[in-house]
């Protein structure tokens, strides 16, 4: 055993040894979610579309969010495997990533410009095959961030670092997008009933979203070479019937689904867009206040999130992961305390008083919580790729991650369906909660169980699920030293 731990520290003194890669590139490849995660964004508005404009009833559109959300779940695994066996003039990554974002950009414009235009009686199915088309082209991308990583560096110490611009870059986005819509879009528009406020921010996302692509390309060039992959040319050739096998024997990755897919059900419930809409244009009365308050909190978010990547540098991941989650069970314990016991109303910028700086100041420790817990899920599925190479020599990144994906969304699927009948069960049975509506228990009730009950019960499950994840920074070092032993071999 000391002779193990030697070898292991040997190996993490020796930073050459490494495949390192400059930081740049990290931050410029971690684009790639950010340009994925903007069409998530716009897409969430999109039963809003469905059922004012395009005039689709509210559950049925939930049930078909969470149909399409298990069929890009089915695709995952196909995809991956297709990344794991391709490996040509342009890479392994590269190819999927281009064909993903165009076939996001196309498939946008279309279901937001001709859904409401289609006959009735044809409708639905049109809006079905749109948006299924839409989910290939969204899993063709958002599986190379994933499984892109596992190439770009091995280094435990700098894996941390791309979620630090991952979650830097998704606080920019998810913050800036807000107020793009609530003190400019909504405002423009007078609500969510004009088409005009769809095709503006469908015609800004495809721009973006191109632009952030090239860019992740530019931050993934270099390294995507068959070199980087896994042992080389010594790694093992897989297929469709390795996939039962890795998922069974690879115990890092079932905490880390199981920690991270019951996040995300939590977290995708939260910050759906009639929730929004709820928590600050109906409770606090000024839909404008969720762009600008997540503005305020934005810097504080940023630092707490740098604080937990030094933290995960220091002492691992799964650490950095859990504390990152008590803090989140802590602040919106607090959070609730305040709504329940205090005036949603009087929170507001223009009359600032005790509940308006208590707000802040509970929310933007709340936030930064949750950018920390969320921020190294995705470098954990390389660690989870590299400790599969470690276990049986595969090197698998594409069917890690979208196996990851697979379960992720299966799970994460009924967010919506979960949003979609609460908001019914309180009377909104034919539209989604508008900016104009008018407060009342039901919907202070429904906000706190879907804003802050849904989150607790995903990070309670997370807790339990690292227990058993082995994957600490001791364990990582001893992976790859073994991994490098096998190149070396």
């Amino acid at each position: 055993m000391e002779g193990n731990l030697a070898k292991v520290k040997k190996f993490s003194d020796n930073l050459d040894i490494y495949n390192d890669c400059p930081t740049w590139r990290l931050g410029l490849f971690a684009l790639n979610n950010i340009a994925t995660n903007l069409y998530m964004f716009a897409m969430g508005y999109i039963s809003m579309y469905a059922s004012g404009i395009a005039g689709l009833l509210v559950t049925v559109v939930g049930f078909i969010l969470t149909a399409m959300r298990i069929f890009d779940g089915i695709t995952d695994p196909i995809v991956g495997f297709l990344i794991d066996k391709t490996d040509g003039k342009f890479g392994k990554f590269r190819p999927f990533i281009v064909v993903g974002n165009i076939i996001l950009g196309i498939m946008t414009f279309i279901i937001y410009t001709t859904v409401h235009k289609v006959p009735e009686n044809i409708r639905l199915i049109y809006f079905i095959g749109c948006y299924a088309v839409y989910i290939i082209g969204y899993t063709c991308q958002t599986a190379c961030t994933k499984a892109g990583q596992a190439c770009m560096t091995n280094n435990p110490s700098k894996r941390p670092k791309f979620g630090l611009f991952d979650a830097i870059y998704n606080a920019i986005l998810f913050n800036g997008m807000q107020i793009y819509m609530s003190s400019y879009l909504v405002p423009k528009y007078g609500g969510f009933g004009e088409i005009g406020l769809y095709h503006e921010l469908i015609t800004f996302t495809i721009i973006v979203s191109a632009i952030l692509t090239s860019l992740a390309i530019v931050g993934i060039w270099t390294k995507d070479r068959s070199e980087f992959f896994g042992l080389g040319s010594k790694t093992k050739k897989v297929g469709f019937k390795d996939y039962w096998p890795v998922l069974k024997g690879n115990r890092a990755l079932q905490m880390l689904v199981v920690a991270a897919s019951t996040d995300k059900i939590a977290s995708n419930v939260a910050s759906n867009a009639a929730v929004t809409v709820m928590l600050f244009g109906i409770l606090m009365g000024d839909y404008s206040l969720a762009g600008t308050i997540g503005t305020i909190v934005l810097i504080p978010n940023i630092l707490i999130t740098m604080f937990g990547t030094k933290y995960a540098q220091k002492l691992g991941q799964k650490k950095a992961l859990v504390l990152g989650t008590w803090a989140s069970i802590i602040s919106f314990t607090a959070l609730f305390a305040l709504l329940v016991f205090g005036d949603p109303t009087q929170i507001s910028l223009k009359n600032v008083g005790f509940m308006t700086i208590a707000f802040i100041g509970v929310y933007i420790l709340a936030r930064g919580s949750v950018s920390v817990s969320g921020a190294f899920v995705i470098p954990m599925i390389s660690d989870c790729a590299d400790y599969e190479t470690y276990l049986s020599g595969r090197f698998v990144p594409g069917m890690m991650g979208t196996l990851f994906s697979f379960i992720d969304k299966l799970i994460s699927s009924f967010a919506t369906t979960i949003v979609a009948f609460g908001v019914a069960s309180i009377g909104f049975a034919d539209r989604m909660p508008d900016v104009t509506d008018t407060a009342n228990p039901q919907i202070f009730w429904m906000t706190m169980f879907l804003f802050i009950g849904m989150p607790m019960l995903g990070w309670i499950a997370s807790l339990i699920a690292m227990k058993f994840y082995p994957l600490d920074k001791v364990k990582m070092e001893e992976v790859q030293a073994h991994i490098q032993e096998l190149k070396n071999a």
